[in-house]
């Protein structure tokens, strides 16, 4: 059964429309929003200012830059549920929300509250790869297809009945940071198709199928620790999904080395863990024939390819990861 909805007129008629979004794929949909005469973006809702990088400096979420350049309402409360952003929110007299890349549980009191309730747009074909980090489980996971779903939100994670789809095909060599700019694009053009159809009350949500669900956590550090006993390939796909954050890296002599892009090497087979040659650079042997170390970021270095890692450190090849510092 589709899901029905309120509808409230907007006086000059254009919507009045609220925009929570922190990340940089949410950038790309707010500046579409901004551009479209249908709507009037009374507000947005992002993530508060953050001290990051080394020097500690505080930041401001990419939404929130985008916010302020603009001269846009801007709301940055630390929890969303409590009764004063509630407030705040909904005294900006919202007719419609927005959401993408947001990084809190909008609460069910705003849900109920906005009379075309909040829209999600998610970087997967729902319901595969809920929650927080759909694009790298999707290289990850070897998907030949990916997109952005368009979803009315429900009080569970990304369980909300399904507005619209956009599929995309994945050829096996796509980096998370470059999907996560083409996804970006492809749910602001998915946004604007969609959006005049909902305020209408011509387009309905549907419930996403039962079967098919798969549920995605927040990323840390120590996830980017590349694993020998899996296969090359599975490696391969984690050097791709991570690029960025959390990279994917393992210990060794020399120190920690990041591996900005590596190749499968099938034909090489050595003790698991183990840095082989492989022509005139490296590779790290796996369960599964070998990662050949293609870019590398070795500790307290530059970015250099694998053979310049092995002419600065020829005594790496042969020995294995793992392996604490000045041992």
């Amino acid at each position: 059964m589709p899901f029905a909805r309120r509808s409230t007129p907007s006086p000059d008629g254009r919507a009045r429309v609220v925009f929570l979004g922190s990340g940089a794929f949410a950038v790309p949909i707010l500046e579409r929003l901004l551009a479209d005469p249908r709507v009037e973006v009374v507000g947005v809702v992002s993530a508060p200012d953050r001290p990051a990088g080394r020097g500690g400096s505080v930041r401001a979420a990419p939404v929130a830059e985008v916010a302020r350049s603009r001269e846009l309402t801007l709301l940055q409360p630390d929890r969303l549920r409590a009764a004063e952003p509630i407030a705040a929110l909904l005294a900006l007299r919202p007719d419609l929300g927005i959401l993408a890349d947001y990084g809190q549980i909008v609460p069910a009191a705003l849900l109920e509250a906005i009379p075309h309730g909040v829209l999600n747009l998610h970087p997967s074909i729902l319901p595969r790869h809920r929650g927080a980090t759909p694009i790298p489980a999707a290289i990850l996971a070897g998907d030949r297809q990916t997109g952005v779903s368009l979803i009315q939100m429900d009080p569970g994670i990304d369980s909300g009945p399904i507005v619209g789809v956009a599929k995309v095909g994945l050829d096996g060599t796509e980096a998370a940071p470059d999907l996560e700019i083409r996804l970006a694009e492809i749910a602001a053009g998915l946004l604007a198709r969609s959006i005049g159809a909902w305020l209408a009350g011509t387009l309905l949500a549907h419930p996403q199928p039962g079967d098919g669900v798969t549920l995605t956590r927040p990323l840390r550090r120590a996830d980017g620790r590349l694993d020998p006993n899996r296969p090359a390939v599975e490696l391969e796909r984690q050097v791709r999904a991570y690029r960025g954050w959390p990279g994917s890296f393992f210990e060794s002599e020399a120190g920690r080395v990041v591996v900005l892009a590596g190749s499968v090497a099938s034909e090489l087979h050595a003790q698991p863990g183990t840095l082989v040659l492989a022509g005139s650079g490296l590779a790290l042997a796996t369960t599964a024939g070998a990662l050949r170390l293609d870019r590398v970021l070795p500790a307290g270095g530059r970015a250099m390819t694998g053979a310049e890692l092995l002419r600065g450190r020829p005594g790496l090849a042969g020995t294995s990861v793992g392996t604490p510092v000045g041992r």
